[in-house]
């Protein structure tokens, strides 16, 4: 079967300078949920070099009611409006261009554009024009190398709409007749359409101020309904924490004298960083201990600070068109991650981060949706806001900074944003700063984001006692992926260390170096093969490799058993530590799945290694709990040439139940001494990292005898925070324990009107790993607590259930996917970028054996074939189902 998107193939190589530019804008909004007037001001100018180019100005979905060319009005027949654009021949190089429109925001259930959210009795308008739905507020050059400047004023009545928002600084306000209000707003930034936002409506706020390092008071509000506002206190917090950390790690201060962060329980993304008026998923802002948990609150800590470091990497330096939209969304992910790793758990943060690659973007690379870094075409740009283009994305931003250094990469950057300031640039205009501020050239790394696919590094290693001399040889190979059937070697930065058996560090001493190095050095794979020999190694090494996960590769080695256990017990790089115990549950995994169990020595090398950890005081308990949490079923699955889910659930509950079995002593004293801690309502790191630990141990104990149940249920009535509560009912499900409906509706009525919990007793629900989840997951669409409309809802239960619970998701009888495919046609026609990210669970058909493989094939083929698709949607599809 064949399916086209319904919207044209742009191709970046056909990218060409806009011919006309905007440099100023005025709007003015008179605002009503029904029928909003919006009228624009615009002065245009022609790119000399394309005399004759009429002006299209880029419009969908709105009712045009006047258009004027240097104050006259225009009749009909001087302008042709489309579907999906305004066009007007212009003769002279300048104009200013005026036109009028009328948008209805309470019918735009897509959520692009203006549109209405909020409870039934307190609805208020907000924008979301990222990536292209500026389009739907006025007609515009909507396109991201387009900056200008923006004067916007705002009115409506003051009653409804007593808070009056849009990007930048306040530049008056006052009252009208009739009850109404108005309020001015200049931005003195150029930014692109994408980055402009308003907000108005009756929302309660908290205000604080911080005082930059520059001497600049900004002041700060967080604005949310009116039974949320108490919880946005930790979200202050969090963005103070981040202005101070970018001027202190990379000089960046803020630049306008007021920000504003307004929460929504409506949106389709995590948050958008629009220029001073940043506009949150509730989901990602609220949180006190009673109503998030402990992972929320660390959510929270990263996306505030993701959103604020976007005002200078992607707003005031901005991408020139969306393939390069990694060069904002990695850079800033990476600059995320930094920031958590600095104030929290950099261990953590880092296993968490290589946990959603491999889970995600390791999986995006091995399947139909494969695409590079830096795509070279797209069709729908909404559906390339993916796990390549931001977290692969951050992988090469942090390869380039192991590269150059902490000081190197800061001077690169530093050069960055000092040469692009207010402009649109490209992956070669970021390389070229960070290589011209170190003298080196980087143009190699363009291969990072030109290619598709995740490479495989092999590993070998052979010790020769007699001249003491250690050789490391590393390969590397990168499978083909759609469009892309031959594969350059890229640079690979291979952290390396060696250890003795006994866990001492040894030295690294390179052939035809003068003297040892420094105990941990980084070898730069550039090649499809090298050796590189170490001289002086007394013994046979351990090798400790791709330290800190140096690179986004899949590392393919024969190792010891025994080797492993050495790194599980001694490595001092934290990730590395975590990463030999995952390589060892793999391997028993893999053992599992072949032989139908786990090989007696190494699963019993890995237990004892791991008893030994879990009873170490002194290592952080964060880190025990993941060591002891082992790889969910799609990332164990990954190699697979053929996967049988249900095969697969088996082999990995056989290893995870060996493990539970084999630790119940170390586990239940640990778990006890946890609990005495009297952590509380405590949200610290260290109080956050202790409840971590306990409720992994709670988990492994119930899994290994259910009459450690009794700990799950006392821990649900005492609980005095929702990560203890949420963790002792997960626990109470999965094994199906007496009372875990009884549990299930006491922590349904505790959380009764709020929806981002009601959302986290959705997602439970719908990730318990049993056949039986498909008609309960079916039952919830109609509670209450669920709205077809609310993307939030959707990707809590039908999100998690098709993305987290392959065994019930991959039931053999097809139930699964005609589930999600029933709910994505559904969607569709709400919300499409919600039903497109959807459809992306339904595009591994092609890996699976062969009943389920043509279950989910024809499930895709009756999806295509429906009539209205939205192009998003369109264009997963036919990605999906093409080759």
């Amino acid at each position: 079967m064949s399916l086209e998107s319904s919207k044209p193939v742009v191709l970046l190589r056909d990218y060409r300078a806009p011919a006309w530019c905007v440099t100023d804008v005025e709007l003015e909004f008179d605002l009503d949920p029904a029928a909003t007037i919006v009228a624009a001001r615009l002065v245009v100018e022609r790119d000399p070099a394309q005399p004759g180019a009429a002006l299209r100005l880029d419009a969908e979905q709105i009712e045009l009611l006047e258009v004027r060319v240097d104050g006259e009005a225009l009749a009909e027949d001087r302008y042709l409006l489309g579907a999906d654009a305004l066009t007007i021949p212009l003769a002279g190089d300048r104009a200013v261009v005026e036109t009028r429109v009328r948008i209805v925001p309470e019918t735009n259930t897509a959520l692009q554009g203006l549109y209405a959210s909020g409870s039934a009795d307190s609805r208020f308008l907000l924008t979301q024009c990222e990536a292209e739905g500026f389009r739907r507020i006025t007609p515009f050059l909507d396109r991201p190398d387009v900056l200008a400047r923006y004067v916007v004023t705002l009115r409506a009545d003051k009653a409804r709409f007593p808070l009056l928002l849009a990007n930048g600084n306040a530049d008056g306000a006052g009252d009208l007749a009739d009850g109404r209000h108005w309020a001015r707003f200049v931005d003195p930034h150029p930014k692109p359409s994408y980055l402009f936002a308003l907000v108005g409506g009756r929302l309660e706020s908290i205000e604080d101020a911080f005082v930059t390092a520059e001497g600049r008071r900004v002041r700060l509000f967080i604005h949310a309904e009116a039974d949320a506002i108490g919880r946005c206190g930790w979200a202050m917090q969090c963005l103070k924490l981040a202005m101070r950390w970018d001027e202190q790690r990379f000089g960046r201060c803020y630049d306008l004298d007021v920000f504003h962060i307004v929460a929504t329980h409506d949106f389709t993304m995590g948050a958008m960083e629009n220029k001073g008026l940043n506009v949150f998923n509730a989901k990602y802002l609220l949180a006190d201990p009673e109503q998030a948990t402990d992972d929320a609150y660390r959510h929270v800590l990263a996306v505030v600070g993701h959103e604020y470091f976007h005002n200078w990497s992607g707003n005031r330096v901005t991408c020139r068109d969306w393939f390069q939209l990694s060069l904002k969304e990695g850079l800033t992910v990476y600059r995320e991650q930094e920031f958590e790793s600095d104030l929290a758990s950099r261990t953590l943060r880092r296993i968490e981060d290589v946990r959603v690659l491999w889970r995600a973007q390791f999986s995006e690379d091995a399947g139909p949706l494969a695409h590079p870094v830096r795509p070279d075409r797209y069709s729908e740009i909404n559906n390339f806001y993916t796990a390549t283009v931001y977290e692969k994305g951050a992988e090469i931003v942090r390869m380039l900074a192991s590269v150059l250094g902490r000081d190197g990469f800061r001077r690169g950057l530093d050069r960055y944003f000092e040469r692009h300031d207010g402009h649109a640039a490209t992956v070669e205009d970021f390389l070229g700063a960070l290589g011209d501020a170190n003298g080196v050239d980087l143009t190699p790394w363009l291969a990072w984001y030109g290619q598709a696919g995740t490479p495989v590094l092999d590993a070998e290693a052979h010790y020769d006692a007699r001249t003491r001399q250690f050789e490391l040889t590393l390969a590397q190979h990168t499978a083909p992926t759609p469009g892309q059937p031959r594969k350059q070697a890229l640079p690979i930065p291979v952290a390396v260390a060696l250890f003795d058996a006994d866990g001492g560090r040894m030295p690294l001493h390179l052939d035809g170096e003068a003297a040892a190095g420094a105990p941990e050095r980084v070898l730069t794979l550039a090649a499809d093969r090298a050796t590189f020999r170490f001289v002086g190694v007394a013994s046979r090494p351990v090798v400790s490799l791709l330290r800190g996960y140096s690179a986004p590769v899949r590392l393919r080695r024969s190792v010891e058993a025994d080797d492993l256990v050495v790194q599980i017990r001694h490595d001092d790089d934290g990730f590395n530590r975590w990463f030999a115990a995952d390589a060892l549950a793999r391997q028993l995994f893999a053992d599992a799945l072949a032989q139908g169990a786990p090989a007696a020595r190494p699963l019993g090398l890995w237990t004892r290694s791991l008893a030994e950890t879990v009873g170490d005081a002194a290592l952080d308990p964060a880190l025990v709990a993941e060591m002891l949490t082992l790889a969910d079923a799609n990332s164990l699955a990954e190699t697979l040439a053929e996967v049988d889910p249900e095969a697969v659930y088996r082999a990995r509950a056989q290893v995870e139940t060996a493990l539970a079995q084999a630790l119940v002593a170390p586990l239940l004293a640990r778990y006890r001494a946890l609990s005495d801690d009297d952590v509380g309502d405590a949200v610290d790191t260290a109080a956050q990292a202790r409840r971590r630990l306990r409720n992994a141990c709670l988990a492994a104990l119930c899994r290994a005898d259910a009459a450690h149940l009794s700990l799950a249920e006392a821990q649900f009535e005492r609980a005095r925070n929702l990560t203890d509560r949420l963790g002792a009912l997960s626990v109470l499900l999965s094994a199906q324990a007496p009372g875990a409906s009884a549990a299930l509706d006491a922590f349904a009525a505790r959380h009764a009107g709020d929806m981002l919990v009601l959302d986290q007793w959705l997602s439970v629900q719908a990730t318990q790993a049993l056949p039986e989840t498909v008609e309960r997951v079916v039952a919830l669409t109609a509670h209450e607590a669920f709205r077809w409309a609310n993307p939030n809802n959707v990707y809590a239960l039908l999100g998690a259930f098709a993305l987290r619970n392959p065994r019930a998701f991959h039931r053999a009888d097809g139930a699964g996917y005609r589930l999600v495919g029933e709910a994505v046609a559904r969607v569709d026609a709400l919300t499409p970028q919600v039903a497109a990210r959807l459809a992306t669970a339904l595009g591994g058909w092609r890996r699976l054996e062969p009943v389920r493989r043509a279950l989910m094939r024809r499930e895709l083929e009756r999806l295509a074939a429906r009539e209205g698709l939205s192009p998003d949607l369109s264009d997963i599809l036919a990605r999906s189902l093409a080759g």
